[in-house]
């Protein structure tokens, strides 16, 4: 099932979309007509992971980590599909990351790994945007509008062998399997659950596969994954 939240005259609702329609079980309401989609969740933080891709760590000269690697993007961060993505004036050089992100549905804390399904409402897809200029993960990762959400939240995904892409400007830039990956979706939310105790609505990322090339004011970034669909939104100048 996939879960979207919506902005509507009714208020802001939350229910099953499927074919462009958001069915909250009182009410049917259709996206871009008497709908807006909003992101899935309102996370207290989003915690992301990187260096979970041996490719990445090769292309980026980074040593293979011995566990998860993690920074946190500020609930500001957050910006829905299909939102025009500002370009921001004090840096040149910026990327994208087209990440697999898990969904907390209660508060939780000090899980095991085979506890984890259990404390995950979902799937969805994260851009994890990094001004490369700047000094230091929170400068470069931890702005506004630095990670586009959604588009909605998969309740029925197996994490462990999903196909993704990303396309930049319409050329494909990634193409990988979260198979892939150094730590699983699985083992990184139980490790971090360890330090953090987590709220309903926060975000995991799973980090991603080898990253080339900057993004540019008028290029749309699209992020698919299988059995999730496809996060949409397009760079445009700052002004």
């Amino acid at each position: 099932m996939r879960l979207a939240r919506i902005r509507t005259a009714d208020g802001v609702l939350t229910g099953e979309y499927e074919d462009g329609t958001v069915d909250t079980g009182s009410e049917s309401y259709l996206v871009g007509d008497d709908a807006e989609l909003l992101a899935p969740c309102e996370p207290s933080a989003l915690y992301c992971v990187g260096r979970n891709y041996a490719t990445t760590n090769d292309q980026m000269g980074y040593e293979q980590p011995e566990r998860p690697d993690w920074f946190i993007k500020p609930p500001v961060s957050v910006l829905p599909h299909g939102a025009a993505l500002p370009y921001p004036d004090w840096t040149s050089e910026l990327t994208y990351a087209g990440e697999l992100a898990a969904v907390i549905d209660g508060r939780c804390t000090n899980l095991d790994v085979g506890d984890v399904d259990d404390a995950v409402r979902g799937y969805t897809i994260l851009n994890d945007l990094d001004a490369l200029d700047q000094d230091g993960r929170t400068a470069r990762k931890a702005f506004d509008g630095s990670a586009p959400l959604g588009p909605w939240i998969e309740t029925e995904l197996d994490p462990s062998d999903v196909e993704m892409t990303t396309h930049v400007g319409g050329d494909l830039r990634q193409e990988a399997n979260t198979s892939e990956m150094l730590f699983s979706p699985r083992e990184v939310i139980a490790f971090l659950s360890e330090r953090y105790t987590f709220q309903p609505g926060d975000v995991v990322s799973f980090g991603s596969p080898a990253n080339p090339g900057l993004v540019r004011p008028g290029e749309a970034v699209e992020i698919r994954y299988d059995g999730i669909g496809t996060l949409r939104n397009t760079i445009v100048d700052a002004d």
